[in-house]
């Protein structure tokens, strides 16, 4: 184990852990919406997880750190809150706040980011942007929002580390990025039925049985 400083408070953790594991781990919130535990190699795509290291110039991404007994780290610099609440409102621009009639609703990430920025889930001074068509029903099971989708990619990981290939995978490019599914036409396709964990691990309910 090792100690090293957060915010002015000494926690400790196996030397290498992932800073955010660590922080989460001792109590420390830092936003974030595509970490899974164990998963390699690591995303870091939603840039949500920025903390300040002293000594570096800019901030970095807590989900590539790993720990060491000579690391002091901010979470709450005002460099670090910009580059959070700037991701954040750019997300709310392409996302369809609709929470009422979302099944992530109360439970949702980025509910709880904008809860711990401080940001409504409307900003109003970027042009609000949706794609077509709204729900994608080409799966045998599942449906797919994309104008829910924060494009974290966990679905796509949990999926590979669960059937060692994934089902699931992103199409297109820029904002036409969207996760699209393959293989999903053969006989196996319904075991994604008794699995479910592409819908478990979504932060923000893009995905849900055609049951539900």
């Amino acid at each position: 184990m090792v100690t090293f400083v957060v915010d002015d408070s000494e926690i400790q953790a196996e030397e290498g852990t992932q800073l955010l594991k660590a922080c989460l781990d001792s109590g420390i919130y830092i936003p974030n919406l595509c970490y899974l535990e164990k998963i390699r190699p690591l995303p870091a795509s939603c840039r949500m997880c920025f903390v300040q290291i002293e000594g570096e110039e800019k901030p970095a991404a807590a989900c590539t750190v790993p720990v060491n007994a000579s690391l002091v780290v901010k979470t709450d610099t005002p460099a670090v809150r910009r580059l959070q609440k700037t991701a954040l409102q750019l997300l709310l621009s392409v996302h369809d706040v609709d929470c009422k009639n979302c099944p992530a609703n109360k439970k949702c990430g980025l509910q709880d980011i904008a809860r711990f920025l401080k940001i409504g889930l409307k900003p109003k001074h970027l042009q609000h942007r949706l794609k077509e068509p709204q729900i994608d029903r080409t799966h045998p099971c599942l449906d797919y929002y994309p104008n829910r989708c924060v494009l974290c990619g966990k679905c796509i990981h949990i999926c590979r580390s669960l059937n060692r290939h994934s089902a699931i995978t992103f199409a297109r490019r820029g904002f036409d990025t969207v996760i699209s599914f393959f293989g999903t036409t053969s006989p196996d396709a319904g075991a994604c039925e008794g699995c479910r964990s592409c819908v478990a691990v979504c932060p923000v309910g893009a995905l849900v049985m055609h049951d539900r």
